[in-house]
């Protein structure tokens, strides 16, 4: 199990509403009760969703998406014709092989909204732990036809962010000793980007920008439409003189043409470690300096030994398998 100081740090994320139930609210003692957004999740789970830098709204719509989906306007048959009305049981949320766990609130939330009587939590481990296989992670005691109905829809984000999380943990135990970072994109699954760029921080690694509109990143086909590397950097510094402005680019002319632009950030793109390193030594502490493509896990090494701040890395995001978790059914004895 990680300790402490290896579990993400809470981070200033913006809390975006992307449409809260009606007749929603947390409740007078909520820790969000401040906020812009109203949610109808438990009060103490949507405070720890928000520390972690979540939005318990978005969370909650994910949830309510996830389970509708799966009924699809009807009810889980199979659970309804089997098990009991008012059967109780405890699952068991359990890790069926190694790796770092994340989402393990965003599995609770999931459940919470489809149980309709009792519903208790047991947290065994947190969000960023390494775990073993066979080791229990969480445990939800629910009516057992709730519990069933949930399960898939709680173990399909929780494996994925889980997986997001293990493969990112991959990648910083390498870089461990230098001085940079792995770093993710916005290669994101549609309406999930927040949840698996907080699976990333568990993970180890560290987010780039959230969307489109919180830093500018100009890339080839805006250097093309702006007719060159320092007339597109310029144009957007003109328009949005106090946004963050990474600079894409693939040779060192270009390196020291944007730097005496003033580029903020210089992602280079698709450079050898030698060539890296004859960037960082013209850049000189300048700029912060990415590297981007050609990277895997048997060269990131190389490349963080240059002196680079970033080693930018879609496939954690985009390409990572999920962590084989599992839910356990035990009846509780009366």
């Amino acid at each position: 199990m990680s300790t402490p100081d290896e579990r993400p740090s809470p981070v200033d994320v913006p809390l975006i509403q992307i449409g809260a139930p009606a007749g929603g609210g947390c409740g007078d003692d909520c820790g969000c009760a401040d906020e812009v957004y109203e949610c109808g999740l438990d009060p103490a789970l949507a405070t720890l969703l928000a520390e972690a830098g979540l939005d318990p709204v978005q969370v909650e719509d994910i949830a309510h998406l996830a389970i509708e989906e799966d009924l699809d306007g009807g009810v889980d048959v199979t659970s309804v014709a089997t098990v009991p009305q008012d059967a109780v049981a405890t699952g068991d949320f359990t890790a069926r092989e190694a790796g770092t766990v994340a989402g393990l609130r965003v599995a609770e939330a999931i459940l919470s909204i489809v149980c309709t009587t009792e519903f208790e939590v047991e947290r065994h481990v947190e969000d960023g732990d390494r775990v073993e296989a066979g080791q229990k992670l969480l445990s939800v005691t629910a009516g057992t036809r709730d519990l069933l109905t949930g399960e898939r829809s709680a173990l399909n984000i929780l494996c994925r962010l889980s997986g997001i999380a293990t493969a990112t943990r991959a990648w910083a135990d390498v870089l461990e000793g230098t001085k940079a970072k792995v770093r993710d994109t916005r290669k994101t699954t549609a309406g999930l980007r927040a949840l698996e760029k907080y699976a990333v921080r568990c993970g180890g690694g560290v987010n780039h920008r959230m969307s489109l509109s919180d830093a500018a990143l100009v890339k080839d086909n805006h250097v093309v439409a702006a007719g060159g590397v320092a007339a597109a950097f310029k144009a957007v510094r003109d328009r949005f003189p106090d946004l963050p402005i990474e600079v894409e680019v693939d040779t060192l002319d270009q390196v020291r043409e944007v730097l005496d632009a003033g580029a903020d950030l210089i992602l280079l793109d698709n450079f050898t470690p030698a060539e890296t390193a004859e960037a960082v030594t013209l850049v000189a502490g300048r700029a912060v300096l990415e590297s981007s493509g050609r990277l895997a896990l048997d060269n990131a090494r190389a490349y963080a030994e240059t002196g680079v701040d970033y080693l930018a890395v879609g496939a954690l995001t985009h390409s990572s398998p999920i962590l084989d978790i599992g839910l356990d059914l035990r009846e509780v004895e009366s």
